[in-house]
């Protein structure tokens, strides 16, 4: 059966994720991640990727990022991946797949759902258990966002600057909404094509021609009295 075709907007964010094979462990240390970073730093400007948000976790990646008409996505992702493949196979004498086949990616409304879902990515590390403050992370970029951290991989938010026009008052008022608003379900971003407002998800539904659940492959199940629609 033929892949599902990759959906990628002109100047709305995406939600990429990137999976090792079989949930194992890809990032052994800070380096590898270190490995994995500058592969994204050296990579992005050439296929005209600007990221926004990142965490990178050890055994997946997500990345928040705003395509333009120039910009080669796909091509991008498939260098970093590939390269870092090539790296891991040679430092640890490794043999099969090591990333579970193509990135998964969302859609997102740029509006405060983009700050959702970047919050989500960035709490990974909290969620998992791996440290108590987001802060406490060396590879996310919450420190850019919520303490003004340098960091050449990150291109700003629209909708983190649209939040004051004071440097200090847009810090304080991330640390806020990490703290105190709910995150995106974790059920959404791995099976909605598009997260935004119901109006948003109508609307990009008609623009690509397609469910923002994707059908899954196989006999359709049949429909149940009481069955509930998500939206």
């Amino acid at each position: 059966m033929p892949r599902t075709k990759r959906l990628i907007p002109m100047d709305l964010p995406m939600h990429i994720m990137s999976r090792s094979n079989n949930k194992q462990i890809i990032f052994n240390n800070d380096s590898d991640k270190l490995r994995y970073y500058s592969l994204l730093l050296n990579l992005k400007n050439q296929n005209k990727v600007d990221i926004l948000h990142y965490c990178i976790m050890n055994n997946h990646t997500h990345l928040i990022v705003m395509p333009n008409s120039q910009s080669k996505l796909a091509r991008f992702m498939k260098q970093v991946n590939l390269s870092y493949f090539n790296y891991y196979k040679i430092k640890n004498n490794y043999c099969g797949h090591l990333w579970q086949g193509r990135f998964k990616s969302n859609i997102i409304d740029n509006d405060i759902y983009l700050l959702q879902c970047g919050k989500y990515i960035e709490l990974n590390p909290v969620r998992a258990g791996i440290i108590s403050s987001p802060q406490d992370y060396k590879f996310s970029s919450y420190n850019y966002y919520a303490i003004g951290a340098k960091d050449k991989l990150i291109t700003p938010s629209p909708v983190y600057l649209d939040l004051s026009e004071s440097p200090d008052k847009r810090k304080n008022i991330y640390i806020e909404f990490m703290i105190n608003t709910e995150w995106i379900a974790t059920e959404k971003l791995d099976k909605q094509r598009f997260i935004g407002s119901n109006d948003f998800i109508q609307r990009l539904q008609k623009v690509y021609t397609t469910k923002t659940i994707p059908l899954r492959r196989g006999r359709p199940k049949s429909t149940k009295s009481g069955d509930v629609s998500i939206f």
